[in-house]
């Protein structure tokens, strides 16, 4: 049913951001299909000319608007998408401003026909603000047609301020690349100066929602790309990640929508970027498409005039689930041809204490059985680690060799049963150069960097170890006295029980001053009084800070680096076949400490190709 158009009260209105802002063509365009999608629309056809400078129509199947609500229509401050400030604090449309039409008609020539029943539309067009709105009969299906013509004809100035034709559509290629990654259930079709560039058909199976990724994103970010689906205490996170040897050079692929609109959110970048960092190759950027569905009470979508940012009233708590979201997903990935489902969230330990995940992040360990947890003794391949930790206690290698794999080598190259119990990295056949491992398993080829691979269990070992022995403090001979704001000495007060229990021990001695008597003793010679710092500030941004658990791990990942195996080593076959072992059961197995991968796959197919055999 069709909603009526109505004037906000001087009062609602004056609690609204302010409102749309016409830019250039492609924030028309949002403007538009956003009404659209409001509408019920399931079919959404635009057409543009000259990069939209000339022409933008854009026709919809939505509900249609009333004849009597046309001139209300194309006045500030009027919709039917609010009608009181209760309304305002649980939105779920994508406008409601009710600014976006006027906005549009005061710099263009703009026509707006709409039916809401039995074929029989109205027109109500406008040239700019100088002329008053007419009213006339049109014949139009259920649904609406906005055309505007001229834009910025009137204002010569901002015309000018446009970019090449070329540019202004890469824009409007890219809105609607926005609005159909979000809209699965609508059709869209997108013509530029008469022809047809771009078709999206309306998804309703998961083949087809990845149909549509893949068309707006790429094939290759699909087929590198992880489905999650997590949901907990009324918040739910869903979409594809990249895994991180899909990174990018520049964010220019990442997609963010809450209930369904699109944005730039400082903590949500923060989220995202936490759950890769540990993966994450230097300086560059995850791919993702994700969705937040969260109640909308508590969200204020009403906080920027773009509309772009927005505001949770349990901020922490939703930063932490989309961290904990995505980090589940990459850690549950293991080698093997299977798709990868995450592990589900636990709902009660997740809200049993929140505080608690931020120490918790830091000795995060895996609970799996593994095949092997170190190489054979009797090929002894010692993990090189800092003596003096081992002094303190803090670190010790088991001298148990888990020998569990469930087929070995020799069975696997003497019998021709099904090899349905071969591990996903098979087995080890030679070493290369001293570099790479050969290995082979059911679908073919497998090569492995050795030193990347054992980085990584190294690492993710030295980790585990950590927590098993938890962090020894390391009193200062002189404790550190610190002049903060009282804002940030605040913040630091509130979490001083949870920095104790990583290792980190300080006072407040007035209103501005804290003081730092004790360190972890592997930070012991690095910047505190920075890192306390670095700490208060996201600790004020953010709610939390992971300053110190970044550090610590920094510390391990340097450490696994410096232990692992050198490249040029020669390596026995059992002791290839233990690393192999250890990287089927290792979180993050597919990449260094640094990003970068550790082991690549050639099916019998792929050689084939190579080789040109069947042609």
């Amino acid at each position: 049913m069709t909603t009526r158009i109505q004037k906000l009260s001087s009062l609602l209105a004056n609690q609204i951001a302010a409102g749309e802002v016409v830019e250039r063509p492609a924030s028309v365009i949002k403007e538009l299909v956003e009404n659209s999608l409001d509408a019920g629309a399931t079919k959404i056809d635009l057409v543009i000319e000259q990069g939209g400078m000339r022409l933008i129509r854009v026709r919809d199947n939505g509900s249609g608007i009333y004849p009597d609500d046309l001139t209300l229509a194309v006045s500030r401050h009027a919709t039917s998408k609010i009608n009181n400030l209760d309304d305002l604090e649980q939105i779920m449309t994508l406008g409601f401003r009710g600014e976006a039409l006027a906005s549009i008609s005061s710099v263009s020539r703009l026509d707006l026909i709409s039916a809401t029943g039995n074929g029989s539309g109205w027109q109500v067009s406008t040239q700019g603000t100088e002329s008053e709105p007419q009213i006339s009969p049109a014949a139009h299906p259920i649904g609406t047609t906005v055309e505007v013509r001229d834009l910025f004809f009137n204002m010569p100035a901002r015309r000018k301020f446009l970019r090449s034709e070329k540019t202004e559509f890469e824009h409007i290629d890219e809105v609607i690349k926005r609005v159909a990654l979000s809209s699965f259930q609508v059709n869209f079709s997108l013509q530029h100066n008469q022809k047809l560039v771009r078709q999206y058909r309306a998804a309703s199976s998961d083949a087809e929602f990845e149909q549509r990724v893949s068309s707006l994103c790429g094939a290759t970010f699909i087929e590198n790309a992880l489905k999650i689906s997590a949901e907990v205490a009324g918040l739910k996170c869903w979409g594809w990640i990249a895994l991180p040897t899909f990174s990018r050079a520049q964010a220019d692929l990442q997609y963010f929508y809450v209930n369904g609109r699109i944005v730039r959110d400082k903590l949500v970048s923060h989220a995202v970027r936490q759950a890769y960092h540990d993966v994450l190759y230097g300086n560059r950027y995850p791919a993702y498409v994700l969705f937040l569905e969260i109640s909308p009470n508590q969200v204020d979508v009403n906080v920027h005039p773009t509309k772009h940012e927005v505001r949770f009233r349990e901020s922490r708590l939703v930063h932490d689930f989309i961290t904990r979201s995505i980090h589940d997903a990459l850690e549950s990935v293991r080698p093997g041809p299977s798709s990868v489902t995450p592990a589900p969230i636990e709902t009660q330990s997740f809200l049993k204490n929140k505080d608690e995940q931020f120490q918790q992040k830091v000795a995060h360990a895996s609970t799996k059985n593994s095949y092997v947890t170190e190489f054979p003794k009797q090929h002894s391949m010692p993990l090189k680690v800092n003596e003096q930790m081992a002094i303190y206690g803090k670190l010790h290698e088991p001298a148990v060799y888990e020998k569990q794999a469930h087929v070995s080598p020799e069975k696997y190259h003497s019998t021709s049963e099904k090899q349905s119990d071969v591990p996903p990295l098979g087995f080890a056949l030679a070493q290369l150069k001293g570099i790479y491992i050969l290995a082979e398993n059911e679908q073919g080829l497998v090569l492995v960097d050795m030193h990347a691979a054992h980085e990584r269990v190294v690492y993710e070992q030295l980790k585990r170890n950590v927590a098993d022995h938890k962090l020894i403090s390391q009193p200062l001979l002189v404790p550190l006295t610190l002049l903060l704001s009282e804002r940030e000495a605040n913040a630091i007060e509130d979490q001083v029980e949870i920095l104790q229990q990583i290792g980190l021990r300080l006072e407040r001695l007035g209103p501005e001053t804290i003081v730092v008597r004790e360190v972890p003793d592997l930070l012991r010679d690095g910047n505190v009084e920075q890192l306390i710092r670095d700490i208060a500030a996201d600790l004020v941004e953010h709610g939390k800070s992971t300053r110190l658990e970044e550090q610590l791990q920094h510390l391990l990942a340097t450490m696994a680096c410096h232990g692992a195996v050198r490249a040029h080593r020669k390596l026995t076959i059992p002791e290839m076949n233990a690393l192999l072992r250890a990287m089927d059961t290792t979180d993050h197995s597919g990449q260094c400490n640094h990003g970068r991968p550790t082991w690549m796959h050639l099916t019998l197919s792929d050689l084939d190709k190579l080789f040109l055999r069947g042609r």
